[in-house]
């Protein structure tokens, strides 16, 4: 890791190996989808598992008699944290994670621990004591470098145990001292780890482009604890707390790292005593370093005699490693500089030096250092920590944004200065990293802090699109320039959440209402031409493209992306109808921006999705647009394979590429199901294969005859998630128009689509299969007669679970020899389904020929048109994909996603989850959820039923957060301007159309499941 941050700013520090917090992820429970694997150990991450194992004692020297009256005493005062960082903000993203800490004053009820514990950011959690009392703590303190923070519980809330807190004794901190670490280690209940302190004067360790701690010196020792162990006691054989765990290495060595107590004694002290916790800094980043490379830097004999004098122990002196500019040291200290002298007193100590700056906050003092041999002396003006460290954020347009923070800009070596975005999501979704990024302008305007940028904010209205420039920490030569689109109406208000270190708690408030959106007014453009083209109308062509960007504000129907892009083809520009594919537009809560010459932006809505065959039609007004868009002619006559055809497509840089091809195959689709996170696929419709590489590129694009017609979409199928590389796979394939004209001519007339489909999927079987499995040979005869080019016939491989009661008439198995008396040899052939209620069928079902009258469904209520957001996780009525693999429905209340650091993701309810009772409850269905779950009261557990998709029931216990986690509801309702009613509850009190305080981000795919 620190070959990561020192390739960052080009330095590095003296260590060979990686290290990290003393604490590894790992699942909850067995019940989690395939993104709960574990990241690299280099991730700053935390235990998530616990167990009741008894206490474990490790590597115990001598006789455990020894320790036994000490160790009894201090477990009584050590517990478990579970907690959630509930928002990405700072250096820390949102995550659960448990680790240790322990009790430093029993009647006011402060535990000390680490400062990655709790977080620069929103905290909630709770402590569970040694005979398992569990009582809510919030955070009073968090340091703004050094690796410890303070967290408060109420005494009175702990019945049932004595409780007398361990005295902090950093003076006992000894070279050869034996010390046992008592913690919550690998997910133990708890665990005794013994060691020796071997060394007193190590270097704070770097944990990579995370939280890191610096100018303080470490412990080390071979305790060899590990996750979950963060904020454990480093404890003497009197019982004394002598130093803080907080790190380790993770290459298998057994060594660990300790915090000296000195400055979390000092915060403790001012916090009992009512006083604030002052911390200063002149924004220099000191490193210990030996006298010998000392006078290699330029220490002078003399200064080094003086040292050895006075500290006859010490074989270390502080060297100024990086100096921020702008800061209060810069054009004063030089990196490479040795620290002397401060106020006249000689240094060599990170302690000393802490208690200097932390007593002379907005005072000046006086610096001698050693530069090359020479002595300067140089007046500085200390800092306040606390001013340097954010402690609100601001929510706007789905992103989250603060100042810069002292710890990330010494981590690059920047001024402490910019507006930093901590969760880039929504409107602030940026390409090529998550993390880092830095506005500098927005519309134009300058934004150097926060208080700038919300005022830009403010003057910016819904839906309009803005200039914004930025820069990423580890690429700061580059200057990003793009345009966005702000999304004022799904998140409508600007919230402040500001840091209450009284209750511990992030205080939200509203800034301000969105401004209406701009009226669009006509535009005009024209349309590029294509060179090289064999055909003028197949270049034509071009003026029925038109760039189609999805963004979508919640996940569902287990659809993993918030925003995909691909061409759309126009087939009515009368009417602004466009054809897409459903892996682009897969849902209709969503905006969609439709680009039409790669001029004009227009609004786009959903007015139909295919059940079936992967295609959204959209609509825009075409009012709007002044430019020679025209309607896309569709052929109306299958492709066949062999066929020669031209393909026309966008690559994956959104360029217009065109070449010459053939049609290779023409079969049925067979996009294998994601049993993992079921989403929307196709089945039952034909696919097209072409042998040119380009179909290999383009997502979106199309087949065109010599004359222009289109004769098939070129469209992106969303498949399962690769099992290798953990990602989502797609398919580019082409479908042919002729199925598309039914629901095209009907949407052209003003009506919406009323198709009927059978629930059931099929599957392509040679007659060397279907001769097994009964069919005769006059069948197969006939069959060979009716295709000449593919002897196949289709049998159901699956049926989908039925909302609504309906007689069993396909089972698995089936093969279908006719419909409505036409032998079905293709694919296509079952396209009658959409406009029949009932299908006479010719089946084969266990050798015999049945005839069967078979009942058609109807798709209107496919769609999902309800959702539910509830502590951190979506709910809604399973959606077709899931009906699609599931054999029984266990309740109407299906998880589709989860936030990342909620209370859902804490304690196990994992997507693909079927909600079946709640308190005991039943819950058949939202409404009833919905019902039961408000009458939980907030910060309260409760039990939820669940069963998995594997159909295997299990009892969740949860605790219920509304601060940060209030219940929502997503209903569709078509007389809302995004098509979708929203309903917010807090408490007893009900929200129409707008989030309550405390609503978190919904993000990306890194945060979000």
């Amino acid at each position: 890791m620190n070959g990561t941050r020192g390739q960052a700013r080009g330095k590095r520090k003296a260590s060979n190996s990686p290290e990290e917090p003393r604490s590894a992820k790992r699942p909850v429970n067995g019940k989690h989808s395939p993104e709960d694997e574990s990241p690299d150990v280099e991730e700053i991450e935390y235990d998530d598992e616990t167990s009741d194992s008894p206490m474990l004692y490790a590597g115990l020297p001598g006789s455990p008699g020894e320790w036994q009256d000490t160790i009894q005493n201090v477990v009584r005062n050590v517990v478990a944290i579970r907690f959630c960082q509930t928002c990405s903000f700072d250096t820390d993203t949102a995550l659960t994670s448990e680790a240790t800490g322990f009790v430093v004053d029993a009647q006011r009820g402060y535990i000390l621990t680490n400062r990655h514990v709790v977080g620069a950011g929103p905290f909630w959690g709770h402590c569970v004591f040694d005979n398992h009392e569990e009582v809510d703590c919030y955070p009073v303190y968090r340091d703004p470098v050094h690796d410890f923070g303070i967290l408060r519980y109420d005494p009175k809330a702990l019945k049932y145990m004595q409780v007398d807190g361990l005295e902090l004794c950093p003076d006992q901190a000894k070279v050869g001292a034996e010390i046992r670490v008592v913690g919550n280690d690998a997910g133990e209940k708890l665990s005794i780890l013994s060691g020796v302190i071997s060394r007193l004067d190590r270097n704070a360790p770097e944990y990579g482009e995370g939280y890191s701690d610096f100018n303080t010196c470490y412990y080390q020792a071979n305790a060899a604890a590990s996750g979950g162990s963060s904020g454990s006691p480093v404890v003497s054989k009197d019982g004394s707390a002598v130093a803080l765990q907080a790190g380790g290495r993770s290459d298998g060595a057994s060594t660990d790292y300790f915090l000296p107590l000195d400055r979390p004694l000092r915060a403790l002290q001012c916090i009992q005593q009512g006083k604030p916790v002052t911390r200063g800094d002149i924004q220099c980043h000191f490193l210990l370093k030996p006298f010998d490379e000392c006078r290699r830097l330029g220490l002078s004999p003399k200064w080094e005699a003086a040292m050895r004098q006075a500290f006859p122990d010490e074989t270390n002196m502080l060297v100024a490693e990086i100096v921020l500019p702008m800061g209060p040291s810069d054009k004063k200290i030089e990196e490479g500089d040795v620290l002397i002298k401060v106020n006249d007193e000689l240094i060599t100590q990170f302690i000393r030096l802490d208690d200097i700056m932390d007593s002379s906050v907005g005072k000046t003092v006086k610096i001698l250092l050693q530069r090359g041999g020479e002595d300067v002396e140089v007046d500085i003006e200390v800092g306040d920590l606390h001013k340097i460290t954010p402690d609100r954020f601001v929510t706007v347009a789905g992103a989250s944004f603060h100042n810069l923070s002292y710890q990330q800009a010494r981590l690059y070596a920047v001024p402490v200065q910019g507006v930093f975005v901590c969760e880039s999501a929504g409107s602030f979704r940026f390409d090529g990293g998550d993390h880092g990024w830095i506005i500098q302008t927005v519309d134009h305007k300058k934004v150097p802090d926060l208080d700038s940028f919300i005022e830009v904010m403010k003057g910016i209205p819904d839906r309009a699109r803005v200039v914004i420039t930025y820069k990423h920490l580890r690429d700061l030569h580059t200057l990003n320039t793009t345009i966005i689109y702000i999304d004022r109406h799904w998140s409508a208000k600007m919230k402040m959440a500001i840091r209450n270190d009284e209750t511990g708690l992030w205080d939200f408030s509203d800034l301000s209402d969105p401004l209406p959106p701009v009226v669009p007014q006509r535009r005009t453009a024209s349309f590029i031409e294509l060179d090289h083209m064999p055909d003028p109308k197949i270049a034509e062509l071009i003026k029925s493209f038109v760039h189609i960007s999805c963004t979508m504000p919640i996940k569902l129907d287990g659809f993993p992306k918030n925003r995909r892009w691909g061409m759309g083809l126009v087939i009515d520009a009368e009417k602004g109808l466009v054809l897409i594919s459903r892996a682009i537009v897969p849902y209709d809560l969503c905006d969609i921006t439709v680009t039409i010459a790669d001029s004009i932006f227009v609004e786009g809505k959903v007015v139909f999705l295919h059940p079936l065959q992967n295609y959204t039609v959209v609509q825009y007004d075409p009012s709007l647009v002044d430019a020679p868009v025209k309607s896309a002619r569709l052929s109306s006559i299958p492709l066949k394979q062999g066929a020669e055809t031209y393909f026309l497509g966008y690559n994956r840089i959104g360029r217009v590429v065109h070449s010459k091809t053939n049609v290779t195959e023409v079969t049925a689709v067979a996009i294998p199901a994601n049993s993992g996170a079921p989403r929307y696929r196709a089945i039952n419709v034909d696919a097209i294969t072409i042998d040119s590489p380009l179909g290999s590129t383009c997502n979106s694009g199309v087949l065109v005859a010599p004359d222009g017609t289109v004769q098939a979409l070129w469209l992106s199928y969303l498949g399962e998630r690769s099992h290798c590389s953990q990602r989502d796979e797609e398919y580019y394939l082409g479908m042919g128009t002729p199925s598309l004209l039914p629901v095209i001519e009907a949407i052209q007339k003003g009506d919406t689509p009323k198709l009927r489909i059978l629930s059931v999927e099929f599957r392509a079987i040679p007659m060397s299969q279907a001769s097994v499995m009964g069919v005769s040979d006059d069948w197969i005869k006939k069959v060979t007669e009716a295709n000449r080019s593919h002897h196949q016939l289709f049998m159901v491989s699956k049926r989908a679970f039925e909302r609504v009661n309906q007689p069993v008439s396909l089972l698995e198995g089936d093969i279908i020899l006719t419909l409505n008396g036409k032998i079905c040899t293709t694919i296509s052939d079952f396209d009658i389904m959409y406009s029949n209620d009932v299908l006479e069928a010719l089946i084969i079902r266990d050798c015999e020929v049945m005839q069967l009258e078979i009942q058609t469904v109807s798709a209107d209520d496919i769609e999902t048109d309800h959702a539910v957001s509830f502590c951190g996780a979506v709910f809604h009525r399973p959606h077709q994909a899931v009906r699609q693999q599931i054999s029984k429905l266990h309740s109407e209340v299906y998880v589709s996603s989860r936030i990342r650091g909620s209370p859902a993701y804490q304690y196990g309810v994992a997507p693909t989850n079927f909600i079946t009772h709640v308190n005991g409850q039943p819950t058949p269905d939202l409404k009833s959820f919905i019902e039961e779950t408000r009458k939980i009261p907030d910060n309260t557990y409760f039990r939820l039923k669940a069963v998995t998709f594997d159909s295997v029931p299990w009892v969740i216990t949860m605790k219920k957060n509304d601060h940060y986690f209030p219940t929502m509801e997503w209903i569709k309702d078509a007389n809302e301007p995004c098509g979708w009613r929203r309903v917010s509850y807090e408490g007893n009190m009900v929200f129409e159309g707008e989030a309550v305080d405390g609503v978190p981000t919904v993000t990306e795919d890194a945060d979000m499941e």
